[in-house]
């Protein structure tokens, strides 16, 4: 780990003067704002669509109704939920909805709905300790970048996550605070 008093563009013009070719910078988790961690209190069959779920859902002191299609909607899930009025990062402006006669108060988001990495079938399910009602940008560490580097020849020194964070210690005149392995336990005497 490198502490930086710096900001992202500060950090890629430092890598590139550096030797270090940026080649791409992509934001990740940017318009996240009204977006919130919710907690499915209760997830019943819609009674007029198949394949949609209402779900009960606190937001954090608030319960929501919210209509859900997603196959993994179940009681106790924690997952990211789109409140009236946010807007999402792919230009969905969240509203108030009527869906096949049910009323929903906002939507409950998979990760790639929110342009974040990791998409997989389903709602983007968070850790049961994920605090409720909580910015979901702010629980995640949010807006965050992926900063794709070009090495040349020259540089084989930074071709490990060790040697990289070494390098931008010296640039930005810090020091790296590397964590302490976890002990292993012995799977056999020998």
């Amino acid at each position: 780990v490198v502490a930086l008093d710096a900001g992202r563009d500060e950090l890629v013009r430092r890598l590139t003067m550096a030797g270090l070719e940026v080649e791409s910078v992509e934001v990740v988790g940017e318009g996240l704002a009204n977006v919130v961690v919710a907690e499915i209190l209760d997830a019943q069959p819609h009674p007029n669509a198949a394949r949609l779920r209402v779900c009960r859902v606190d937001a954090g002191g608030e319960t929501l109704t919210i209509v859900c299609g997603a196959p993994n909607a179940r009681a106790g899930l924690r997952a990211p939920l789109a409140r009236i009025g946010a807007r999402l990062p792919g230009g969905i402006e969240i509203a108030a909805a009527e869906l096949r006669g049910v009323a929903s108060q906002g939507m409950l988001c998979a990760s790639d709905e929110l342009g974040l990495p990791g998409g997989g079938e389903g709602l983007l399910e968070l850790p049961a300790d994920a605090p409720v009602g909580a910015p979901l940008a702010d629980y995640l560490g949010l807006p965050d970048a992926s900063i794709e580097l070009k090495m040349t020849p020259n540089r084989s020194d930074c071709l490990g996550l060790r040697g990289l964070a070494s390098e931008v210690a010296t640039l930005f005149d810090t020091r790296v605070t590397m964590a302490a392995p976890a002990a292993v336990a012995a799977a056999c005497d020998d």
